[in-house]
């Protein structure tokens, strides 16, 4: 028997829309700086608008799910391109805090049009069963390669275009991808029950199984800790990381100050979770997905005390962006691929889009919290310490998950 294919025009168009979305969702942490000096804005004005983005995304994630499912994917995601665009042209001429903050209301609609809730249900729909946790692996890495060149990118326009001009070409990226359209083409593969079934007897079925609620709260800290790294660790290491010695491999490189170092280690990140997130997916084929997300919440857990316990120095921001980087979104296609296993395909988007809101609230708190802490004490420990304590709690949480669809259905 012929071995169904992994890389189907799908999934590379699926992974070319991910991968561009999340380059430009990642580098928001580069405007920091930049645009809090231009106007004199404390640090939690702008983190605010990150904040709001953030939600935004989640609260936008299920209502593009269903829209998708009801109306057809690509119309959604044309829908979110168009979003996300409007919003980064139009940011581009904000000029006080409400405005970004309001502008990012579209930013984070925008996100998710074109991010995982959207294309992981198409992706998840025309893989193979067997392979389907291998795909929604793969679909996740490519978010985070967006991630490897976001930032930096980001970091060497702005050397070149005051952050307006940055954010219009950003705005031109994000439409250039509907190009990738034509190439998807999922299809419904849904079992006839799932296809005879409401969309509300699904979500009832669902908010009364206490697993799905389970999933819902511990993906709470994912979004935390990945929302306020993204956003504040640029700023974090340039403040306080210790000097790049001029001798050393990374001014060998290129990397001579603090906030390149900043810009590298978000792009280190995403580049080791390309390796993380496949092998994530890899295993979630073979070892129950409960287990593996509990065990990365409590690496998550380790990896972040042990480095706000250490002095900081350029070898331990790359240190921490490795290990960190290969547990980043390693919990999406574990996660989205315990919904589609326990509750079905049909409607895989929705379901996953309202768990992703609690990861979203996660983030809104995670971003602005940064913001509001280091204005208030002039540093980030404490919004760190609150992630080491959240990340705790989804290792607990996932344990007692019933990764059984029948007894769902019964």
């Amino acid at each position: 028997m012929t071995k169904p294919a992994i890389f189907t025009p799908i999934l590379i168009a699926g992974c070319v829309i991910l991968m561009m979305s999340f380059a430009i969702r990642a580098s928001f942490g580069m405007f920091q700086i930049p645009i809090a000096s231009e106007f004199g804005w404390m640090r939690a004005d702008f983190s605010l608008a990150i904040a709001v983005q953030n939600l935004a995304w989640g609260i936008g994630q299920p209502i593009f799910g269903a829209l998708a499912e009801r109306f057809g994917d690509r119309r959604a995601i044309i829908l979110g391109a168009l979003l996300y665009a409007a919003g980064l042209l139009l940011s581009s001429l904000a000029v006080t805090p409400g405005q970004h903050q309001m502008l990012e209301i579209l930013v984070g609609f925008g996100i998710a049009g074109t991010g995982f809730g959207v294309i992981l249900a198409i992706v998840g729909r025309a893989a193979a069963p067997e392979s389907r946790s291998l795909v929604l692996g793969i679909a996740t890495a490519a978010g985070s390669a967006g991630q490897v060149f976001g930032a930096p990118l980001a970091e060497a326009l702005l050397r070149v275009y005051p952050w307006q001009g940055v954010f219009v070409i950003f705005a031109g990226l994000i439409l250039a991808t509907l190009f990738a359209l034509p190439f998807l083409r999922s299809p419904k593969m849904a079992t006839r029950t799932e296809l005879e079934e409401s969309l509300g007897t699904v979500l009832i079925r669902a908010f009364k199984d206490p697993s799905y609620s389970m999933i819902f709260l511990g993906f709470f800290s994912c979004g935390y800790q990945l929302a306020f790294i993204t956003a504040h660790f640029p700023a974090f290491v340039t403040e306080r990381c210790g000097p790049i010695d001029p001798s050393s491999l990374l001014a060998g490189i290129g990397i001579t100050t603090t906030s390149a170092l900043g810009a590298a280690a978000i792009s280190l990140i995403g580049l080791a979770n390309i390796g993380g997130s496949i092998l994530a997916g890899y295993l979630g084929k073979y070892y129950p997905k409960k287990y593996l997300l509990a065990g990365i919440y409590l690496a998550r857990t380790i990896t972040a005390a042990a480095f706000i316990l250490t002095p900081m120095t350029p070898a331990t921001v790359l240190i921490f962006s490795l290990v960190m980087g290969s547990l980043w979104l390693a919990t999406v296609p574990l996660t989205s691929g315990l919904i589609a296993h326990i509750y079905g395909l049909r409607y895989m988007g929705t379901l996953y889009g309202l768990v992703f809101f609690s990861h979203q609230l996660g983030s809104f708190l995670g971003v602005w919290l940064g913001g509001r802490m280091y204005d208030l004490t002039g540093g980030y420990t404490l919004v760190w310490w609150i992630g080491v304590g959240v990340g705790a709690f989804s290792a607990l949480i996932h344990l007692p998950i019933r990764e059984n669809r029948a007894s769902v259905l019964a």
